[in-house]
This record gives structure tokens, sequence and C-alpha cells, in this order.
């Protein structure tokens, strides 16, 4: 009889904290397009915090960008992310999408910017090679 009373009582236990701590909103911004905002304002806001003055001379407003990019309103990513955050295991699973992503794209730019730059690197010595050829060759005729 103890058993039952203890696995009634871990039972009533569980489903009391399963209780939603914030209602879902009606216009809650699905999982996968709030990772994609969350990343999108992370790199806007290291963007903000080097280049400030470039985006006030373009009249660009980074927190209105994206809004407007992905079509939602403040109201509306408020919302949402409240939301997510009273539920921290997939609010934690949303930001490390987030670092992934931005690590890859961190990479995936390393990578295109060694590439341009062994261009540059092959560039300026077949320059060099082309200089040397034309000088060798000034150099015979003189000497003749």
């Amino acid at each position: 009889m103890k058993h039952l009373l203890y696995l009634i009582f871990i039972l009533l236990l569980v489903t009391s904290c399963v209780e939603e701590l914030i209602e879902k909103p009606n216009n809650l911004i699905p999982e996968d397009k709030m990772v994609l905002i969350i990343k999108e304002m992370a790199i806007v806001n290291a963007a903000k915090a080097t280049n400030l003055s470039k985006l006030r001379e373009n009249g660009v407003e980074p927190t209105n960008f994206i809004f407007n990019k992905f079509k939602i309103d403040s109201a509306q990513f408020v919302d949402s992310d409240r939301y997510y955050a009273s539920k921290p295991l997939r609010y934690e699973n949303m930001y490390k999408k987030v670092e992934a992503e931005l690590e890859e794209q961190r990479l995936a730019l390393e990578a295109e910017k060694k590439v341009r730059d062994s261009i540059g690197v092959a560039e300026k010595s077949k320059k060099d090679i082309d200089i040397k050829k034309k000088d060798s060759v000034a150099t015979k005729n003189v000497q003749k």
C-alpha cells in the first residue's frame, strides 16, 4: 500500500511539473526561424559593435532590418523569445544551433579567405616572373 501511495505521489509531482509557465502565443515564431533570427541578430550586433558609424551612414537600423527581413514585429519576437525562454532545455538547444551555425559560417569564410589569399599570392608571383622575364630580355638586347 505504501508503494502505491509513493507511486501516486510521484505521478502527481511529475504531472504538476509539466504545467506551462507561459502560454504558447498565437503568433509564435517557429523554432527553426527563431534560430535564424537569433543568428542574424548576433551577426548584426557584432557589426554594430565594430562599424556602427557605417550602419548610421547608410541609414540602417539593425533590429528593424532583421524584423523586416523575417517579416515579424518586435512584439511577436518578444512573445516568442519569452515562450522559448520558459523552456530552458529547448532554449539552450536553440542557442547551441545558433553557435554551431555561426562557427560553420566562420570556418567557411576563413577557407574562402585562404583561397583568395593564395590566388593573390599566385597572381603576384606571376607578375614578378613576367617582370623578371621582361628585364632579362631587355638586358640581353642592351648587351648586344
